[in-house]
């Protein structure tokens, strides 16, 4: 079977970014889903695209520049090291990217589409959302974007309205998603697709370990407190519950 990840740009990956680009132009094929990582077909050079795509993560350098923040990930094959796709993952969205635009921008190099690969893709953009605290998202399509209007509905998005966007003129159909319900709904179709290397296995088992040590220690002194009015057992509940919270959010970056 085969598994894929996700993958912040980076240096590294230049000679294959680069490919990947310059396949979108040979098919004349949109650009979604590489963030500013497009800014090279404006004659930015790699590492200035680079730069601006890393930077974008941050609220003041995307203010700064008119945008709201977002992280880019390429999509790669585990078995070949091949960036097969890109996505856009957005926050902190101005009403217009609310109205038209979205959260999650994704999009599959052409020479591997129609595999159903964008699906696996998008699925992996949710965990990210989550991670950034996204309870709901909205993506669009072309509604003669048949593929991609698929996709939104086999992970679940529920059809909001079909408008014509006023940027170019073209009928778009506006999808929301649950972001919660939709990992959960569909985890069973798109987990053992998704490829975890060992180094991440370890963290996530460590931390569920240490979420476990925690809980069973604040479940002790809260039991303490409720039992015989220990007040020292309620500051050691509070503190295990702060450091629950904190590991709960290590867990979710994992």
């Amino acid at each position: 079977m085969e598994k894929f990840y996700l993958e912040k740009p980076s240096m590294k990956r230049k000679s294959d970014i680069m490919e990947y680009i310059n396949e979108l132009a040979e098919y004349n094929s949109e650009t979604n889903g590489i963030g500013s990582l497009r800014k090279i077909f404006d004659g930015y050079t790699f590492e200035q695209a680079l730069q601006r795509c890393l930077n974008m993560e941050n609220k003041e350098y995307a203010e700064k520049i008119g945008k709201c923040q977002s992280k880019t990930f390429l999509l790669i094959r585990e078995n070949d090291n091949k960036i097969i796709g890109a996505i856009n993952v957005r926050w902190n969205l101005s009403e217009a990217m609310l109205q038209f635009g979205g959260h999650i921008g994704y999009g599959i190099r052409p020479t591997e589409r129609r595999k159903g690969y964008n699906k696996i893709n998008l699925y992996l953009g949710m965990i990210e959302a989550s991670k950034l605290g996204l309870d709901k998202v909205m993506l669009d399509c072309d509604a003669n974007n048949i593929g991609s209007d698929k996709t939104l509905k086999a992970l679940g998005g529920k059809l909001e309205r079909a408008e014509i966007d006023p940027a170019d003129g073209i009928l778009t159909n506006v999808y929301w998603f649950n972001v919660k319900e939709t990992i959960d709904k569909y985890k069973n179709i798109y987990e053992p697709h998704i490829f975890i290397n060992e180094k991440n296995k370890r963290i996530m088992k460590e931390l569920v370990e240490k979420v476990a040590a925690l809980y069973a220690d604040f479940s002790k002194d809260a039991n303490a407190k409720i039992e015989n009015g220990n007040k020292a057992a309620v500051t050691r509940a509070r503190k295990a519950s702060l450091e629950i919270e904190k590991a709960m959010k290590e867990f979710r970056k994992a």
